[in-house]
C-alpha cells in the first residue's frame, strides 16, 4: 500500500485542518464545558462535504475515498473529538449503510437530506442487555399490514437528540436469533418515538448521547433497509467501517495531546533547563510519537483495504484497538508531562484525556476487537 497521501488526499487534509483550526478549535473548550451541541459548525461541516465524504456526488456527497475520510477525521479530532464523533456517526453509521442497503427511493428520502448538515442521522443498536453482545436485541417490531409496531429501548445513541432519523435495529423473529434482526429507518416525530434522556458524560460532552424509547411506534415497512433478518449483517458491516473512523479519531486525539505536551516541554523549565531536555520526559515524548505514527499507519492501511474493496474487517479492528489504546496512553503521558497543570481545566490536555477513554469502548470495546482479530488469525491458520 502507499504510505504517502495523494495530492487530492493532502488537499482534503489541508481543508479539514484549516476548518478545524479556524472554526472548531476556538470553541472546543466552551462547548465541552457547557455540553452544547455545535449546530452551527456542524452545518458548516456539511457545507464542506465532511458529513458524507464517501457518498457519491449524485446523492450530494463528496465522493472521496476512505483514506481521505480518515485523514479528515484525524484533523477534526486533533481540534475537538466531539466534532469528530458527530462526523463519524453521520458518515459511517448512518449515510454509508443507507447508501449501501437502501433502495433508490430510500436514498432520496433518507440520504440526500442528510449529507449537507441541515439534518444528521444516528445509529441505534445498543440496549441495556445488548452491548458487546449485539445479538441480544429486545426491541421488538411486529408486522401489522404495511407497518411495524415497534416497542423497546435503545441507549447510548450518539447524535440521538439532534438527529432527524435513526437507523434502528429491531427483533422481528425471536426464534431466529441474530438472523431475526431487521434494520428500520425511524424518523423523529413519529408517534411513539420518545427521547426521554440525554446522558451526562465524562468526555465528548459536546456530542449528545441519548436514550430512545419506542411505545407502539408504527414504522412503515417502506422504511426497512434490506429484507427482514438482514439487520445484523447491516449492523456488523457498518461497525467495520465505523472502526476506521474511530481509529482515526483516536489518532487525532493522541496527536493533539502530544502537540500540547511537546509545546509544554519546550517552555516549562525545571532545574534550570526546559523539561524537554530531561531524559525521562524525552522518552515519554518519543514513545508517544512512535505509537501515534504506528496507529496512523494501521488506520490508513485499513482505509486503503476498504477502498480497494478487499476484506478489511480484521485490519479495521487492529487499527481501532491499537489507536484507542495509544490515545489513552498518550493522553495519560501528556498530562504527566504537564505535571499538576495537566490536572487543571485551564490546560486543554485534560479534555483530550477525558475524550480518549470512549475510543476504547464504542464501536466495540478493545476486548471485542481482540476477539475479532483472534478469529481472523485463527481462521487463516
Amino acid at each position: 500500500m502507499r504510505v504517502e497521501l495523494t495530492e487530492e488526499q493532502e488537499m482534503v487534509r489541508a481543508m479539514a485542518r484549516e476548518f478545524a483550526d479556524k472554526d472548531v478549535r476556538p470553541i472546543a473548550a466552551e462547548i465541552d464545558r457547557d455540553a452544547r451541541f455545535p449546530r452551527e459548525t456542524v452545518r458548516r461541516m456539511g457545507g464542506l462535504g465532511l458529513l458524507a465524504m464517501t457518498i457519491p456526488p449524485a446523492y450530494g456527497g463528496s465522493g472521496t475515498d476512505t483514506v481521505s475520510y480518515a485523514v479528515a477525521m484525524e484533523e477534526m479530532a486533533r481540534a475537538c473529538a466531539s466534532h469528530a464523533v458527530i462526523m463519524s456517526v453521520n458518515n459511517s453509521l448512518y449515510c454509508e449503510p443507507v447508501h449501501q442497503w437502501g433502495s433508490e427511493e430510500q436514498k432520496q428520502r433518507f440520504l440526500v437530506p442528510f449529507v449537507g448538515g441541515q439534518k444528521i442521522g444516528c445509529f441505534a443498536l445498543t440496549e441495556p442487555q445488548a452491548g458487546s453482545d449485539a445479538t441480544n436485541q429486545h426491541t421488538l417490531a411486529v408486522r401489522d399490514g404495511d407497518h411495524y409496531a415497534v416497542n423497546g429501548r435503545k441507549i447510548f445513541v450518539t447524535n440521538g437528540r439532534e438527529s432527524a432519523a435513526a437507523l434502528v435495529f429491531v427483533q422481528t423473529d425471536h426464534e431466529a436469533g441474530h438472523r431475526g434482526i431487521t434494520a428500520l429507518v425511524v424518523e423523529k416525530g413519529t408517534p411513539g418515538f420518545l427521547v426521554p434522556r440525554v446522558e451526562e458524560k465524562l468526555g465528548l460532552r459536546a456530542s449528545d448521547t441519548a436514550e430512545f424509547v419506542f411505545e407502539d411506534c408504527r414504522v412503515p415497512v417502506a422504511n426497512r433497509l434490506g429484507e427482514e433478518g438482514m439487520g445484523f449483517k447491516i449492523a456488523m458491516s457498518s461497525l467495520d467501517s465505523g472502526r476506521i473512523g474511530i481509529a482515526a479519531q483516536a489518532v487525532g486525539i493522541a496527536a493533539g495531546a502530544c502537540e500540547l505536551a511537546l509545546g509544554y516541554a519546550r517552555e516549562r523549565k525545571s532545574f534550570g533547563v526546559p523539561i524537554g531536555q530531561h531524559q525521562m520526559v524525552q522518552w515519554m515524548l518519543a514513545d508517544m510519537a512512535t505509537a501515534i505514527d504506528a496507529a496512523r499507519l494501521l488506520t490508513l492501511r485499513a482505509a486503503a483495504l476498504k477502498d480497494a474493496k478487499k476484506p478489511f474487517g480484521a485490519a479495521a479492528a487492529m487499527a481501532k484497538l491499537f489507536a484507542s489504546e495509544t490515545a489513552m496512553k498518550a493522553t495519560t503521558d501528556a498530562i504527566q508531562v504537564h505535571g499538576g497543570y495537566g490536572f487543571i481545566k485551564e490546560y486543554r490536555v485534560e479534555r483530550y484525556f477525558r475524550d480518549a477513554k470512549i475510543t476504547q469502548i464504542y464501536e466495540g470495546t478493545s476486548q471485542v476487537q481482540k476477539l475479532v482479530i483472534a478469529r481472523s488469525v485463527l481462521g487463516g491458520a
